[in-house]
């Protein structure tokens, strides 16, 4: 239906799916994210999924969503949209952001961890369960 989007993404019989993936030593793909989604920080592109992966190994941490936050320095930053596990929804959360930005530092590489962190009870979504990472954006 729009023939200036089609264009965009096909052509020469090759269909751009927005997609960004790595191909390993052993040819494996590794995805990484929508090019939309993938964040720019310090001349890395992070994808947001590895980051998210690792957060959701703390405790305290139900669901997340990691997006990207222009940054004068760094071109973007990390930032995070937490919902937290009930148990920790009454913990500092002043506390509870150095605990999960340390976290995150160890279990994935230093650069990766969220400089802001926001809690929220619940994170937009699709019908479908997607999480709306465009509206987490334009907060």
């Amino acid at each position: 239906k729009d023939e200036e989007m089609t264009r965009s993404v096909y052509s020469d019989n090759v269909y751009r799916t927005g997609d960004m993936a790595w191909r390993d030593e052993n040819g494996y793909f590794w995805f990484e994210g929508r090019s939309d989604d993938v964040i720019k920080s310090s001349g890395y592109r992070i994808g947001p999924f590895e980051v998210e992966s690792a957060i959701l190994t703390h405790p305290a941490v139900v669901e997340c969503a990691v997006t990207g936050v222009p940054d004068e320095v760094r071109g973007q930053i990390i930032k995070a949209t937490i919902v937290l596990n009930s148990k920790f929804k009454d913990q500092d959360k002043d506390v509870l952001t150095k605990e999960i930005q340390n976290h995150t530092k160890k279990v994935s590489a230093p650069y990766k961890y969220p400089r802001i962190i926001e809690f929220v009870d619940e994170l937009p979504k699709t019908i479908s369960g997607k999480i709306k990472r465009a509206e987490i954006r334009k907060k």
